[in-house]
């Protein structure tokens, strides 16, 4: 029972790593899947292999490296030289999407829940400290937590989206977009998420001395990643066109089936930020750690604050022009990935 406990644990954190605010929000499911019709049942069918395995492999092979953070995997993918390169950009965007996603949840509380901005900021700035310097057990906690309210709610939502008028809408509908752009949509989000997903997945295999808690963590974690995407596909294509018009789909959605339950979508729209927040705050600060010497206290609050200031004014002209660039370096990093077969 306490191996099984285990296993959930690194596959939740896998898929709470994952599934961010772009996923619960339903934006990145439209623009990856949904919008190409029923070949979308496809493309998130190899979407949740390409997770399944590549998240196995991952978790693996920073166990047989011994990685203490990303870096150390980047070095025996990359070599010495560009390896220390590829980390530092890495470093780079895991710091803008993380000032993001502060960003993002200061948003929630004075959109949303009717309090400040600051106050959003410090909920999540505290929570977030309290959670890092307890090291990688309390993310796995976290995870434990969250991920299955996600499942729950999203159950919920697909429940009450199976009696309307067009439930069977993703069954159907294939519009004129060339094949190879549909089928280039699962591999590049899977790269995207997957180089992101780095920042926790890597020490988290480089922590954890079974590998078969590994190899089934990550299994788990790809099965429900692919679960998610398909409900929550179903439940995007039961209202287009229409819901296609709107920023958040998701919310769209499930503020039309109840208000009350709509408070509830917003928790877990929080608490997904929460634990991509954490997730890459913690894996900045191993990196960080190991290449100044620092204790992990300090690093983590200066990350802290500098996510904090930064969050005040945005990020989005810096990050515009960084994810362009992060997103060939992502595809060039999960061939490696795919390539490399140590632990095999």
């Amino acid at each position: 029972m306490k191996k099984w406990g285990m296993i959930l644990q690194v596959g939740f954190t896998y898929i709470g790593t994952i599934v961010g605010a772009g996923f619960a929000t339903g934006q990145e499911i439209l623009q990856f899947f949904s919008q190409y019709g029923r070949m979308a049942l496809w493309t998130i069918a190899a979407a949740a292999v390409l997770f399944a395995w590549l998240g196995m492999k991952l978790l693996l092979l920073s166990h047989e490296v011994g990685a203490r953070s990303y870096e150390d995997l980047n070095r025996y993918l990359f070599g010495s030289r560009i390896g220390q390169w590829v980390s530092l950009f890495t470093l780079v965007i895991l710091f803008g999407s993380t000032t993001v996603m502060l960003a993002g949840a200061g948003s929630i509380f004075s959109e949303q829940f009717r309090f400040s901005y600051q106050a959003g900021l410090w909920v999540t700035l505290l929570l977030s400290y309290f959670v890092i310097i307890r090291g990688i057990h309390a993310i796995l906690g976290v995870n434990s937590l969250v991920v299955p309210v996600m499942f729950v709610m999203t159950a919920w939502v697909l429940r009450e989206t199976l009696q309307h008028p067009e439930a069977g809408g993703w069954l159907h509908g294939t519009p004129e977009i060339p094949l190879l752009r549909i089928w280039a949509a699962p591999l590049l989000y899977c790269a995207y998420n997957l180089s992101m997903a780095q920042a926790v997945l890597v020490p988290l295999g480089g922590s954890i001395k079974d590998r078969s808690i590994l190899r089934l963590g990550g299994l788990v974690g790809g099965i429900g990643i692919g679960i998610m995407l398909l409900t929550c596909h179903i439940v995007l294509s039961s209202y287009m066109p229409e819901i296609s018009r709107f920023e958040i789909p998701m919310g769209q959605i499930v503020q039309s089936i109840g208000k009350s339950m709509n408070f509830l979508f917003l928790i877990v729209i929080f608490g997904e930020i929460l634990t991509t927040y954490i997730a890459n705050v913690y894996g900045l600060s191993l990196q960080i750690c190991q290449r100044t010497g620092f204790k992990v206290k300090p690093v983590v609050s200066a990350i802290l604050i500098l996510t904090y200031l930064i969050s005040q004014f945005g990020f989005s002209n810096l990050l515009s022009t960084l994810y362009p660039l992060f997103g060939l370096i992502s595809t060039v990093w999960f061939g490696m990935i795919i390539w490399k077969r140590r632990f095999q």
